[in-house]
């Protein structure tokens, strides 16, 4: 049977709310069907608000991969905002879709996509909204299978009581095999119910069903063991890895947003995974092998990007784009095939080890020259050895100065606070590089009217990485050493005015830190903020540290732990991770070899370039490194007349 459209009871609401707009649907690009032509229904949410997660290329993608499929629909939920959240509360509109506004609660499946684990209390707010149990163990047969994606997956733990299963690595083919075991189930008639219907997809080895597997502690709170509960459930589930992008060519019609959102521009993958060894990046360590698209595959999707939604920029999308065998002929190809149209090119953060001035001025030609950023990470030479980022001082001051030589006014430079066996004087050598940057740069450009923004973060250890291990710096120490940081640039009259400081406190990282390297007991935690009224942990309007620690207080000590034992403890080799039973395809022996390294300031090369340094995944999970160059050239778009 179709199932209405909540529009017209949410419509009245509109007027009462903040950018109402965001609620509507109806972008260039999106895709509603027909209800009763499909077998199989999903629900695909980012939860953070609208203007954040309708960019989000994983949705995207997976929301179009979807519905090019016959009797297969995809629809996209966000995130409300609190003043329609307590709207709908009053008049009973449950969370829905901005495609066909139909209720999330009515679909066979939600996907949910975690960038961050920040989102967790977003997640709850949005099913009960949907009136979906919070608890999985309560759902019936007729409410949606919840299934956990993106990055934060990786260990999903800290949700496993909110969620009925989670995917780990890429989601092209993995929705789609998930797809045809529901469809195969629902054809069938539903036998044995939600239960069968997780069994069948746990069976798949790539669906992690955390009912499925049981729990069992030490006396001091570590993890004993994670053991199956039944028959035909993997020990370990693997990861998905999409080894051609060429084959994966989307999303071929990006979507326009009606509101502002946070990217404006057509974006595409030229390349998944990295083995550049930050041992700080998960991203790097849970995306390998490197894979890249071809030039021409690049080139033809921009083409369609752009023919599909009239962007004037395009960003060229990856963990490190500068890295792609192919760069240079990429950019010039696409500067040359756009210069007419005025089409602007951009990339991520720049290595400065990757950067050159050749590249920087083809991705501008076409468009405004901004500011350039580089990510040297930690501020001496000695915690770069530790982290494993490959760039001297004087490898940065050098680029610096070419790109302040060739015209560029502002450079930003990020790093990180709290990073493993880091002092006070690694910290405040950033101030130190700041200054020679800008004494350069004013060498260089004969010019004052330079910038260079320094912008730190604080470090979280987290999952399927060398510092897995690593105890994480507390809220007070990150803020105490930030302040010095501060008051040694603010210091310094010759150079100060024109170096900009931005940094966040130590305190969302301590919650982030909770939450990513968690266990299930964490979920009490969760709950509470949530019931607290707990919602956009990501923002800084909304995230409340003392509400999270009032509950953390209430509920972790019953458990016999606390948040330092999750955040600032070390852990050791033989402890059992909560995440274990996950795997990545990378080896945990490999893993701690690597945090010894860290320890002992041993820098480990690239295997793109260099022999294989078994981290493992290449064998375990039957894939291999996919990298150019091809050879082949970006040619001119012909013009048909």
């Amino acid at each position: 049977m179709p199932v209405e459209s909540v529009f017209p009871r949410l419509e009245a609401l509109l007027p009462h709310v903040q950018k109402p707009i965001q609620y509507v649907g109806g972008e260039l690009n999106s895709t509603v069907k027909e209800w009763d032509e499909a077998d199989v229904r999903w629900a695909l949410m980012y939860p953070d608000a609208y203007e954040v997660g309708l960019p989000n290329q994983g949705v995207m993608i997976l929301y179009e991969v979807l519905n090019e499929r016959e009797r297969v629909l995809a629809e996209r939920t966000y995130s409300v905002w609190p003043d329609l959240e307590a709207l709908m509360r009053e008049h009973g509109v449950p969370q829905f879709t901005v495609d066909a506004h139909r209720p999330v609660g009515a679909f066979d499946l939600f996907g949910v996509s975690f960038s961050t684990e920040l989102g967790y209390t977003n997640l709850l707010t949005a099913l009960d909204l949907a009136g979906i149990p919070l608890d999985a163990a309560e759902r019936t047969v007729d409410h949606p299978i919840v299934v956990a994606g993106g990055h934060a997956a990786f260990n999903p733990e800290p949700i496993a009581d909110f969620v009925d299963c989670a995917v780990i690595g890429d989601g092209e083919q993995a929705v789609l095999e998930m797809t045809e075991i529901v469809r195969a189930w629902k054809a069938e008639g539903r036998p044995g119910g939600r239960d069968e219907v997780l069994t069948r997809l746990a069976r798949t080895g790539g669906v992690y069903v955390p009912r499925f597997y049981d729990v069992e502690y030490l006396a001091d709170g570590r993890i004993s063991r994670v053991v199956p509960n039944r028959s035909g459930v993997p020990w370990r589930v693997s990861k998905h890895t999409v080894m051609d992008l060429d084959e994966w060519p989307y999303p071929k019609q990006p979507l326009v947003p009606l509101a502002e959102t946070v990217h404006e521009r057509m974006s595409v993958e030229i390349f998944r995974g990295c083995t550049r060894g930050c041992r700080f990046c998960q991203a790097g360590m849970i995306t390998r092998p490197v894979r890249e698209r071809s030039i021409t595959g690049i080139g033809e999707m921009v083409d369609k990007g752009l023919k599909n939604t009239g962007f004037e920029e395009v960003g060229l999308l990856s963990l490190s784009s500068a890295d792609h065998s192919e760069i240079g002929d990429v950019a010039k190809g696409l500067a040359d095939r756009y210069e007419e149209d005025k089409i602007g090119l951009s990339l991520p953060s720049t290595r400065v080890d990757a950067f050159n001035i050749d590249l920087a001025n083809e991705l501008t030609r076409n468009g405004r020259r901004s500011g350039l950023t580089f990510a040297p990470e930690g501020g001496s030479e000695r915690i770069r050895k530790v982290i494993n980022k490959m760039v001297s001082e004087e490898d940065l001051i050098r680029t610096v100065a070419t790109a302040y030589g060739n015209g560029w006014r502002q450079v930003k430079l990020y790093f990180m606070c709290g990073l493993p066996t880091e002092t006070d004087e690694d910290v405040l050598q950033i101030a130190d590089m700041a200054t020679k940057v800008i004494a350069k740069g004013r060498e260089v450009s004969r010019s004052n009217d330079i910038r260079c923004t320094v912008s730190i973060g604080g470090f979280v250890p987290k999952p399927h990485t060398p510092f897995q291990w690593a105890p994480q710096l507390s809220a007070e120490e990150t803020d105490t050493r930030l302040g010095k940081l501060r008051d040694a640039i603010r210091a310094d009259k010759r150079y100060g005015r024109s170096i900009g400081f931005r940094y966040h406190d130590g305190k969302p990282g301590i919650v982030e830190g909770l939450l990513s390297r968690g266990d299930r007991r964490v979920g009490d935690v969760i709950r509470a903020v949530y019931e607290a009224g707990g919602r956009f942990d990501g923002w800084r309007e909304y995230f409340s540290y003392d509400l999270w620690m009032e509950c953390a207080a209430k509920t972790l000590p019953g458990h016999g732990v606390d948040v330092d034992w999750y955040t600032t403890r070390e852990r050791a080799y033989e402890e059992v991770l909560p995440w274990d039973h996950l795997d990545s395809g990378l080896d945990k022996d490999w893993l701690w070899e690597d945090w010894q390294d860290a320890l002992d300031e041993t820098e480990v090369e690239d295997c793109r370039w260099t022999p294989c340094f078994d981290c493992g995944v290449c064998p375990q999970m039957d894939t291999s490194i996919q990298i150019g160059p091809t050879g082949k050239k970006l040619l001119p778009l012909t013009v048909v007349k």
